[in-house]
């Protein structure tokens, strides 16, 4: 079991390297294409197609197997990585981080799946909370070294080490994981993927966790491309600064992965809910005030913390409520939470221009406490199948 979790964690780490890569070098890009940075801040947005791809890639894995799914996409990430690293039109390289976005969608969603399969409802919050150590870790990395490796080097070498490593990670998956029990599999005809999708929805629980986390992303993850921009804006023109920052987030997030045991304890469920949302409205507010950038790591890493106190309580309900299509029930999760992340550079592009810095993140600041107090309120614990 440990052996098939180490394997998992990696291949999770292994594509979660991608997601935050573009995030401290959205000037670099701008200057080397001959685009504006707000321009540039879109290829960020490409990612969406990683929640995108979930109505499709979540009855794929029920029916021909999640592990397999997974080598898969992390073969096809490695492909369009490798690729980034060498085209000169703005245009493609987006077209590839769509790409990138779907592949990186068939690793953390389905490993989710699988891990839910295995562990019991009673341990898999903590579980959960070790898969996102692995996911946050190369959320952390991917940030803090694309800016580093931008300044020292040049910001397409980093795509080249995203392709060396996603490929390394297809061959421990295919290797490692090829004893894993399979699941029962499901049909995968028009008609019952959609009668499952309709089973779904049908839930009440799921509409409010679906809801929830479109909300989430949608007030909070916004700011991330904007980061370097609003550091430059300040006298920080440095992509490594912006990349130590925007990892400050994933930072937050390692200490709540590593302390999940010890909160469940302390304040069970509901109470880790409405904390999580109060202290990413704190990490909000701290940045609407634009101190300096030792300040906003820190907020940042505030933010992280109570994100992931919020977002992986909903995970836990999202595994149990439909066990027999835990893939497809997952997926519209991430579907969900994508959809929300994005709009959301669009909308704070919007706020930050003809609003401000200070107010826009005041209404996201706001949103997230009502987002934890109103959904902690109305879930109700699973009971385990």
């Amino acid at each position: 079991m440990n052996r098939t979790f180490n394997i998992i964690g990696f291949l999770v780490f292994a594509s979660s390297l991608s997601v935050r890569t573009i995030d401290p070098v959205v000037p670099q890009i701008a200057a080397d294409l001959g685009i504006s940075p707000t321009t540039a801040a879109m290829l960020t947005a490409g990612f969406a197609a990683y929640g995108l791809a979930q109505p499709v890639l979540g009855p794929i894995a029920d029916a021909f197997g999640k592990a397999r799914i997974m080598t898969i996409c992390l073969l096809l990430l490695a492909v369009s990585s490798f690729l980034s690293a060498i085209v000169t039109d703005f245009w493609l390289l987006f077209a590839l981080r769509v790409v990138s976005g779907a592949a990186c969608g068939g690793s953390f969603p389905v490993a989710m799946a699988i891990i839910s399969d295995l562990v019991p409802l009673a341990q898999r919050q903590v579980a959960i909370g070790r898969l996102l150590a692995a996911t946050i870790s190369g959320n952390l990395l991917g940030a803090a070294v694309s800016g580093v490796v931008a300044d020292f080097i040049h910001w397409r070498s980093m795509f080249v080490g995203l392709g060396v490593i996603s490929v390394a990670a297809t061959l421990l998956g295919i290797y490692g994981l090829r004893d894993l029990p399979p699941s029962e599999p499901q049909p995968l005809d028009v008609r019952s993927v959609l009668a499952r999708n309709r089973a779904i929805f049908a839930i009440r629980a799921a509409r409010i966790c679906y809801g929830t986390v479109a909300l989430e992303a949608l007030f909070l993850f916004g700011i991330f491309p904007y980061v370097s921009v609003l550091l430059a804006k300040s006298g920080e023109p440095r992509a490594s600064i912006a990349g130590l920052v925007v990892a400050a987030f994933a930072v937050g997030g390692m200490v709540y992965s590593l302390s999940v045991r010890r909160l469940l304890q302390i304040l069970g469920q509901k109470q880790i809910m409405m904390a999580g949302g109060l202290f990413a409205a704190l990490g909000l507010a701290i940045v609407a005030t634009s101190p300096p950038w030792q300040v906003q790591a820190v907020a940042f890493a505030v933010m992280g913390l109570g994100f992931y106190m919020l977002h992986a309580s909903i995970q836990v309900y999202v595994t149990e409520f439909a066990p027999a299509a835990r893939s497809s029930a997952v997926a519209f999760h991430t579907f969900s939470f994508f959809i929300g992340g994005g709009i959301s550079p669009v909308a704070y592009g919007i706020g930050l221009e003809r609003l401000g810095t200070g107010i826009t993140l005041s209404i996201a600041a706001a949103a997230m406490v009502l987002i934890g107090i109103v959904s902690a309120q109305l879930l109700v614990k699973p009971r385990p199948t």
